[in-house]
């Protein structure tokens, strides 16, 4: 063979060795990418050193399952646009928000349907008709005050239009963030209207501080005594205060009312077109597993979603207390999540916002 017909059968050989590594190497990451799962999520379940709920059942479903948990956070409203964004090229598994984020997710046709092992004990408010979503944490939706300058906590909303809390007092933006919304939503239920809640709202702009997308940032604002109000949830704002102890929950009434609450659960689904369908079904059926259930109080300072579990912890006890003599009512998600943009709108009409 001459030296030219040598050289050109050497190049071959590195040509074919290099094709052979490179389709060898694309086989090991596909192989790879099978064992992941991407959850888009509202704030509030991962601790802020690694010790919220997410955190613990994440690595107890990794060693079970083999399964790398990928976590995507953000405000309810922010992760749901995410997942609309990236219809054509889906990278969400599951999805997890407050309402009425999930209904809206729902609507727009982002989540499948599947009943995850352990659905047929939540309630069936906490779950959709269809299928397509389910709460994993029961929680309720609140305040919170820094319990070193205030001595006397406030109990009204109207408490909150005095001076003393003027750029002292901050809500996430409402159709962002969850919680946000939920301070609509409340306002709305206390005050007996779309009009009169629009118009405290009006009135208690004059003390707050201006928009945040995310809740759980605020928190921290109240514990340091640069905030002496905020919006939040009872799970997250419960489990911030492990480490932030100036932290105190509270129920704004009406002057002369009984302080009220409604539940606002993290809410999970199924996204359409996922690429790992499979994954995510093992996912969810993990969230509502008995173990993982029992230490959404325990680790996570939440409630359980199921209700056959009825955990006794010292975390379970000290949340009933603090639940008690709290009037709990039940929005109309459906109606909310259809009106959702008119309220968003004459919030921010009334605010300037």
């Amino acid at each position: 063979m001459s030296a030219p017909t040598l050289a050109k059968a050497a190049a071959a050989a590195v040509t074919a060795t290099a094709l052979l590594a490179a389709l060898t190497g694309c086989a090991g990451s596909a192989a790879s990418d099978e064992d992941v799962v991407t959850v888009y999520s509202a704030d509030g379940l991962k601790g802020e050193k690694g010790d919220g709920w997410y955190d613990r059942v994440f690595e107890d479903f990794e060693k079970k399952t083999g399964i790398k948990v990928k976590y995507v956070e953000g405000g309810s409203g922010e992760m749901v646009q995410r997942a609309l964004r990236e219809r054509g090229n889906t990278q969400a598994d599951v999805l997890v928000t407050l309402p009425p984020f999930i209904q809206q997710a729902d609507a727009k046709g982002l989540l499948q349907p599947y009943t995850p092992k352990g659905a047929a004990h939540v309630h069936p408010a906490g779950k959709s008709r269809t299928g397509t979503w389910t709460a994993v944490v029961n929680n309720y939706f609140g305040f919170v005050h820094n319990k070193k300058e205030l001595k006397t906590p406030p109990t009204t909303w109207e408490e909150l239009l005095d001076p003393k809390y003027k750029d002292r007092l901050q809500y996430s933006t409402p159709g962002v963030a969850g919680d946000g919304t939920a301070v609509v939503i409340k306002a709305v239920h206390d005050f007996g209207g779309q009009a009169p809640a629009m118009e405290y709202l009006r009135k208690l702009q004059a003390n707050n501080v201006g928009p945040s997308s995310s809740t759980s940032k605020l928190a921290p604002k109240v514990d340091k005594g640069e905030l002496l109000v905020a919006n939040g949830d009872v799970q997250m704002n419960f489990a911030q205060s492990r480490s932030m102890p100036n932290l105190g929950i509270w129920f704004p009434a009406r002057e002369g009312g009984r302080p009220t609450t409604f539940a606002l659960p993290y809410t999970a689904g199924l996204v359409k077109d996922a690429p790992h369908t499979e994954n995510g079904k093992k996912l969810l059926d993990h969230l509502l597993g008995e173990e993982a259930q029992r230490q959404a109080s325990a680790v996570g300072g939440g409630f359980p979603a199921r209700t056959d579990i009825e955990p006794t912890d010292a975390n379970a006890v000290a949340l009933a207390r603090l639940m008690r003599d709290v009037e709990v009512f039940e929005p109309e998600w459906s109606d909310i999540e259809k009106n959702l943009t008119s309220y968003i709108e004459a919030w921010k009409t009334a605010t300037g916002s």
